[in-house]
């Protein structure tokens, strides 16, 4: 069996928690409150070549993230989405919308650019409050 291994793109990202199952990634975008719920699965693409467990655990971890982000951010949407265009490693997409964000109701993906939170970058310590405000969330919010 093969050691798992986060691919590069999204290791970018920092870690906003470790679960069971996956790790969780936030995604810097002050336009909507969005993480990334990765499986530490080695060369998975896709949820069906999970396990039944590990897909449940998938999902419970999925949920949790997205309650996490209602609690923290109060979108009045979630959306969740497991694509693999330009990553084909499995991960899934959690983030939160509302009609008043700047590409509602279009997807997220491709018009407009990311707005950071805090243009602090990633490593440094005083990165910002919209991360330290999802951990606490993230913390907190049980399966």
């Amino acid at each position: 069996m093969t050691e798992f291994v986060l691919d590069e793109r999204l290791a970018r990202r920092p870690v906003a928690a470790d679960w069971g199952l996956s790790t969780v990634l936030f995604v810097d975008d002050a336009r909507f409150p969005w993480v990334i719920v990765v499986p530490r699965v080695p060369d998975v693409t896709e949820i069906h070549q999970l396990s039944a467990g590990d897909q449940a655990a998938l999902i419970g971890e999925v949920a949790r993230a997205s309650r996490a982000l209602k609690a923290a951010f109060h979108p009045e949407k979630i959306n969740v989405a497991a694509l693999g265009h330009h990553v084909p490693q499995l991960h899934v997409h959690v983030l939160g919308r509302n009609r008043s964000d700047p590409l509602w109701p279009d997807p997220v993906w491709g018009p407009g650019e990311r707005e950071p939170h805090n243009p602090v970058p990633y490593g440094d310590p005083g990165f910002g409050e919209a991360l330290e405000k999802l951990r606490a969330a993230l913390d907190r919010v049980m399966f």
